[in-house]
């Protein structure tokens, strides 16, 4: 079957929200009883990310029937390592917003579109990324990288980041029109204007998408959930830690793997009309 207009449309984080590193899986059950993984990255010849084997089962079963779009602030070739379960997406959204892919494609002028709007409207990348760098301790501070030349992120070691420091670098960035969000080891600095809810909704407009389910971690995800019909959130990440909340978007107690499972198996619910 294949997706017409007027159907349903996923756009779902990957990250932490359908896909696990071996350190996010969460598996706190015996090791007799954990669920059967496949593994779908693979980086510098090792396995990186996982989702169990339900999971996978379900997700090509959505695939087959919705518009599935992963919605990602992976850069595209970080994208492009993940080989997802069921038919390739004929969308999917990368660098949070920054660019939409047709069939595996970068859409120059969609692209092009983001840069102009974020030239007249937020501090410049070199300013952001000067603070950055300025800001980060090296005792914790593991890398600092720029991604597609749109925004930055300091690999940091968590565990041994200053109390308060998150709280004083995202006052800093609020006033000059960016985002802090911390994703795992990852502290990411984001522009206002690029939204991964901009671009799902230019998807949305060649689709003809009728109704939008969602799924998302991080604070970099509340306008995704926001934007769509009806949203899920998994127990873990920023969100979770913030209790944040929106009327149709439901909260799982579930965390690591059994989370993605759990808003695959919702979001199978409401496509068949059953509702979760």
């Amino acid at each position: 079957m294949t997706f017409t207009p007027g159907g349903t449309l996923i756009a779902a984080d990957l990250d932490r929200t359908l896909i696990y590193s071996a350190q996010a899986l969460a598996l706190a059950m015996p090791d007799d009883q954990a669920p059967r993984l496949l593994c779908v990255e693979v980086c510098h010849g090792r396995p990186l990310s996982y989702l169990t084997e339900r999971a996978a089962a379900l997700l090509a079963e959505l695939a087959a029937v919705t518009e599935f779009v992963p919605v990602t602030t992976r850069t595209r070739q970080q994208y492009r390592r993940v080989h997802l379960p069921g038919t390739e997406p004929r969308f999917a959204i990368c660098a949070n917003g920054g660019h939409i892919l047709v069939d595996g494609r970068t859409d120059r002028d969609w692209h092009h579109q983001v840069r102009r709007s974020l030239e007249s409207v937020c501090a410049s990348l070199g300013e952001v990324l000067d603070q950055l760098t300025r800001a980060a301790d090296r005792d914790w501070l593991h890398n600092v990288r720029v991604a597609e030349d749109l925004f930055a992120y300091l690999v940091v070691d968590r565990q041994r980041l200053p109390e308060g420091w998150l709280k004083e670098l995202s006052g800093w960035a609020e006033a000059r029109g960016w985002t802090v969000s911390l994703q795992g080891r990852k502290v990411y600095a984001v522009p206002k204007p690029l939204t991964k809810s901009a671009a799902l909704a230019e998807v949305v407009r060649r689709t003809g998408a009728a109704r939008v389910l969602a799924a998302g971690d991080s604070l970099l995800d509340t306008d995704l959930l926001l934007a769509a019909d009806k949203g899920w959130r998994p127990g873990h990440g920023e969100l979770a830690d913030a209790g944040w909340q929106a009327a149709h978007v439901t909260a799982l107690d579930a965390v690591g793997a059994a989370a993605g499972e759990g808003i695959l198996r919702r979001m199978a619910a409401w496509v068949e009309g059953t509702g979760l």
